[in-house]
Formats: structure tokens, C-alpha cells, sequence
């Protein structure tokens, strides 16, 4: 069963492996505590490393807004095809 984890429990996770690695536990030993694969815990590491909690929910409200805009200038563009289609039958 998958998991998914909110940006904000993310970056508890990724605080609490690295005060058990500061304590002399190795990633794996940490992860596996927290139950999380490593794979998971490098993957975050690398998109939310260094974040406070309300960077995290900023970037996620920012790619929602970033996903919203694409979808409508696919939608613009498409619009678009279709008048230029209709323009060339036209003449």
C-alpha cells in the first residue's frame, strides 16, 4: 500500500533522519525506524532539503497555479487551432 506524505510531514521526516544520523545512526537505520525506504528519503532530500515547512506549502500552491496555468493555455491554444482551421475552409 502506498503512502503518500503531505510536504509539511515530509520535511519532519527528513529532520528526524538527520538528528538520528547526527546521533551516529546511518540513513538506512533511520529511515527503516521511520518507516520509509531510502529511496524516499533521497528523492525528498533533494526536492525539499533546506526547507521550512512554509516553503513546502508555497511550492505545492505553486505548482497547483503552475498546473492550472498549463492546462489553460492548452486549452487557449487549441481554441486557437480550431479558428484557424475554420478560417482556411472558410476562404
Amino acid at each position: 500500500m502506498r503512502k503518500t506524505h503531505s510536504p509539511e510531514q515530509i520535511i519532519d521526516i527528513l529532520r528526524n533522519v538527520e538528528r538520528s544520523t547526527n546521533q551516529g545512526k546511518t540513513a538506512a537505520e533511520a529511515c527503516r525506524t521511520l518507516g520509509i525506504s531510502e529511496w524516499s528519503f533521497y528523492r525528498w532530500r533533494k526536492k525539499y532539503g533546506g526547507m521550512e515547512k512554509s516553503d513546502a506549502k508555497q511550492l505545492k500552491e505553486l505548482e497547483k497555479e503552475n498546473a492550472r496555468l498549463k492546462k489553460l493555455l492548452a486549452e487557449k491554444e487549441l481554441d486557437n487551432d480550431i479558428l484557424k482551421e475554420a478560417l482556411k475552409t472558410k476562404f
